[in-house]
């Protein structure tokens, strides 16, 4: 698993950047959150937005790295915009009563929360899923 918060690579080199690249970084830290969303999602086969307390994110983490796929995971509860997202996440999935993760994209499409990706797991077409967006070889 990859474990990816946007502020850590900015905070920790931020010194080192230069004028117009520090500038750059800001203005993405105050993009709109739908936005951040799509760009994080696209840069890899399988995303997981999760936090890090979450038994129900650690469950679809755990099925991700035992079929050996090895998913991008963002911990929204490590990231200081980790809230807007999450809205911006229960507004995708269109769950306003519960927790909006664990949220799942697989080749940049959005699946859904665990019950969506338990059902696709189940019915047999998480796999295909995953074999036509490069996660899985078999």
């Amino acid at each position: 698993m990859q474990f990816q918060t946007e502020s850590s690579s900015s905070s920790s080199w931020g010194y080192y950047l230069s004028a117009a690249v520090r500038r750059s970084t800001m203005m993405m830290s105050m993009e709109d959150p739908m936005e951040k969303v799509g760009r994080l999602t696209a840069g890899s086969a399988v995303v997981i937005f999760s936090v890090s307390s979450c038994c129900m994110c650690h469950a679809v983490k755990r099925l991700f790295c035992g079929m050996g796929v090895n998913p991008t995971v963002y911990e929204l509860d490590q990231d200081p915009r980790g809230t807007e997202l999450e809205r911006a996440l229960m507004m995708l999935v269109g769950n306003y009563t519960s927790a909006a993760v664990p949220v799942v994209f697989i080749g940049g499409k959005l699946i859904g929360s665990m019950d969506r990706v338990m059902a696709s797991h189940i019915n047999g077409t998480l796999v295909p899923l995953l074999k036509e967006a490069g996660a899985l070889w078999l």
